[in-house]
């Protein structure tokens, strides 16, 4: 499977695909807060660069929408990195931090692809220092390895699903 499109509805959001729509929401969400972390992300980020990005979001890499009930909260993507691994990666605008939003969202989106995808491995890379980043990682089950992400500056994180979702064999 090379499509890595979620669509899910937690308590309080929907994820989705973004959509060439989004362009104008994603570029006001993502200012020099988020830039500054997302080493992707040109700064200005441009509401053409916005558009070129969900232009490019398909097959291995899909940068999908957080929506909440006052609109695109958030982005995750979700990036294939070869045969049974999957990247998560995830940027929210700054009204909706501190709420538990990201948690709710990205460990539902985490949760799926699990589940979806039985046997993979689910990663994400944080920066060193960015403790709420890691803060989130944490609370939705990812654990640091130890070891350098692909990026630069960047500490990997695995997922580990929790006891009661896990499959031991004896």
């Amino acid at each position: 499977m090379t499509e890595t499109l979620i669509r899910l509805t937690t308590p309080r959001c929907r994820i989705d695909r973004l959509v060439a729509d989004d362009a104008a929401d994603l570029w006001a969400i993502t200012d020099a807060s988020v830039t500054s972390q997302v080493h992707f992300l040109p700064e200005p980020f441009t509401k053409d660069e916005a558009a070129a990005l969900i232009a490019r979001s398909r097959g291995d890499d899909v940068f999908h929408a957080v929506r909440d009930a006052a609109g695109l909260a958030g982005v995750i993507g979700v990036h294939r990195r070869g045969a049974g691994e999957y990247e998560v990666g995830y940027w929210f605008a700054a009204r909706a931090r501190g709420q538990g939003l990201a948690r709710e969202a990205v460990g539902a989106t985490v949760r799926e692809i699990a589940a979806a995808r039985r046997g993979a491995t689910v990663v994400a890379e944080c920066r060193p220092g960015n403790a709420r980043s890691e803060a989130l990682l944490r609370a939705v089950g990812f654990v640091p390895t130890g070891t350098a992400g692909r990026r630069p500056g960047r500490a990997l994180f695995v997922w580990r699903a929790a006891p009661g979702e896990r499959i031991d064999v004896c």
